[in-house]
């Protein structure tokens, strides 16, 4: 693959990745890689489940047998037997799911000189048709919003007023399926919430805030046998902080919750929640909140990509315990998935599949490390990607981003077909594009 100027390979549709004004905070885009005129720069890949077409369209393609195995791919046997070869109509279901994600970063308004920036530029009754994803048979329900605790100093605005940001924005949606076809075709009334990754000055401060705090009250449930569950303090923050003018994103996706499950008490329903980055630990967040406050909650499925660590371990007992499926896309060539602590855990079989260090440290040494705040623990189920031939050469280049791009996750999980155990490491589908 050739990673110069200009387009990359021959294929049916683009892709296209952050900009250097939305990623310059966190990594050096390299200066080989020019923009276009709307200041983004096209990818081209080969991409199976697009082709054709420049608009994902869900009634064009039929899922055999999806209705009869919509638990089974919602993660009611946490994916037994559908991820090592990685079943085909999962596959599209989870690339359905990125594109809602997708869909999240087309609407949001990355323009620091505009008016309307960290808004969404849609309106709700047209926002997915507006940013290109038609005919899904779904419909936007709510805009989320979310507030951020920490603000830049006031001194950065006229020494970098590019990095001036507002304390609330624009975060993602709540969409329900009304189509009736498409209804039938999954085999119940699905609910997408759908966040974006880190794109304000603000936010990317909050990750930086990564030391563990003890979720409140009303998100958790008493168990004697297990400590506090905590989560990493800047995304709590982020959850739960509201303002005079702004109600938080935890009220906000109650509120929505609550009318929904009210309104549709008497059908099949699911609730999938997904994001990329931050926003995928947004989800896995929110899905703990529902879990934990709604008894009478349907299946709640988490579908997240290059999401960093959540909580510790108490945390993912608390997942375990309230039935929140959670599938995590996950490349290994992507820092984000690695950070932010380290993780300590004996309870896992398999810790050269899982990649967490078990080191059989005595009980109080572990206990003393967990007492600093730092001790993360993974959630869910995995699903690990490898882009070694094409994040290696990205990375030569000079841009680390690339691998975490929501675009880049989404490629790979459509060329990935099983992991081959002798090489550890993933078999592609079809192959990288050559030279």
């Amino acid at each position: 693959m050739r990673l110069s100027s200009g387009n990359i390979c021959k294929s049916k549709c683009n892709i296209l990745f952050m900009t250097k004004q939305h990623m310059r905070l966190v990594f050096p885009i390299s200066k080989c890689f020019k923009l276009s005129k709307h200041g983004a720069r096209r990818f081209k890949i080969t991409c199976s489940w697009n082709q054709g077409s420049n608009h994902f369209c869900v009634a064009d393609r039929a899922v055999v047998g999806l209705r009869d195995r919509w638990m089974e791919f919602q993660g009611i046997k946490n994916w037994e037997g559908l991820l090592d070869p990685l079943d085909d109509d999962l596959r599209k279901e989870i690339l359905r799911y990125g594109e809602f994600v997708e869909a999240a970063y087309r609407c949001f308004d990355f323009d620091m000189s505009s008016p309307t920036y960290a808004t969404c530029l849609y309106p709700k009754s047209s926002m997915l048709s507006d940013c290109g994803l038609d005919k899904t048979g779904y419909k936007v329900v709510k805009n989320l919003c979310a507030t951020c605790v920490v603000q830049m100093p006031r001194w950065t605005k006229k020494m970098f007023p590019n990095l001036a940001s507002p304390r609330s924005s624009w975060f993602g949606y709540v969409a329900i399926c009304d189509d009736e076809k498409e209804i039938a075709r999954l085999g119940r009334r699905d609910i997408v919430i759908a966040y974006r990754g880190t794109a304000t000055s603000s936010e990317w401060l909050e990750n930086l805030r990564a030391t563990l705090t003890c979720l409140p009250d009303d998100m958790t449930t008493f168990d004697e046998n297990y400590d506090q569950p905590m989560v990493q303090s800047g995304l709590l923050n982020l959850y739960t902080t509201n303002t005079q003018c702004d109600q938080s994103l935890q009220d906000t996706i109650r509120e929505e919750i609550s009318k929904i499950l009210d309104k549709y008490n008497d059908e099949p329903l699911s609730i999938t929640i997904t994001g990329h980055s931050l926003g995928a630990a947004l989800a896995t967040l929110t899905a703990c909140d529902i879990t934990t406050k709604f008894s009478n909650a349907p299946i709640v499925s988490v579908v997240s990509f290059g999401g960093p660590r959540v909580g510790n371990k108490s945390f993912r007992c608390l997942l375990e315990k309230n039935n929140t499926n959670i599938l995590r896309i996950v490349n290994s060539d992507d820092p984000i998935t690695k950070v932010p602590g380290f993780v300590i855990d004996d309870d896992i079989d398999d810790m050269a599949e899982s990649h967490v260090a078990s080191t059989g440290m005595p009980s109080w040494l572990q206990k003393c490390m967990e007492d600093t705040q730092w001790v993360y623990a993974e959630v869910g189920k995995e699903l690990r990607l490898s882009s070694n031939d094409l994040c290696q050469q990205i990375i030569n280049k000079g841009n680390v981003a690339m691998c975490h791009d929501l675009k880049t996750y989404l490629y790979l999980l459509d060329n990935f077909v099983k992991v081959d155990h002798k090489r550890e490491k993933p078999i592609e589908k079809s192959g990288w594009p050559s030279d």
